[in-house]
């Protein structure tokens, strides 16, 4: 009896353990962020992106359903904030860089870097990531929590950003850190 409770127990410690991972996450990161000031935050619901103006084809409604929430945390450069900016990015960086997360696609543009990441399946993402970066401005993480979008999917959703049907003016205070962007 005495060896079948020491067994359990070494069992659920052993598991206990195997259940903790040392992958640091873009959820948890974000998650800490919320209550520091140093960051604009603004978690929502997809369904508040929606202008009013918007004529959303049927697939074009169809992408959006995918989405079900996004969360974003910028970090803006300020004169005296270089090294805690440098040590916040390296950390974004050090997450989204772990295997997990699959590259989309990396961009330059004049001095920003933008670099587009998903967790999921190929043809079934499960989460997009876009870390935003800029030296002279700072950084964004724009994390899409989605329900088996494609890649193909995440190009049309930001053809919709440009065409004005996704309303971004619920993102206000991003823009002051991205409008070099």
């Amino acid at each position: 009896m005495q060896l079948v409770k020491i067994l359990t127990a070494l069992t659920i410690a052993l598991l206990t353990m195997a259940s903790c991972t040392n992958d640091k996450s873009l959820q948890r990161y974000l998650v800490d962020k919320q209550e520091d000031d140093r960051y604009l935050k603004v978690d929502l619901a997809t369904s508040l992106l929606q202008s009013d103006e918007a004529t959303f084809t049927e697939e074009q409604q169809e992408i959006l359903n995918t989405i079900k929430k996004v969360n974003m945390v910028a970090y803006p450069l300020k004169s005296g904030n270089e090294a805690e900016y440098n040590a916040e990015k390296s950390k974004v960086r050090e997450i989204i860089d772990q295997e997990k997360y699959k590259t989309l696609s990396k961009m330059k543009s004049k001095d920003t870097h933008i670099t587009l990441k998903y967790l999921g399946e190929e043809d079934a993402i499960d989460e997009v990531i876009v870390f935003a970066s800029n030296e002279e401005k700072g950084f964004g993480v724009f994390r899409l929590l989605c329900d088996d979008m494609k890649p193909a999917q995440v190009l049309q959703l930001m053809n919709s950003i440009d065409s004005g049907d996704i309303d971004v003016s619920k993102l206000s205070g991003f823009s002051e850190v991205f409008d070099a962007m």
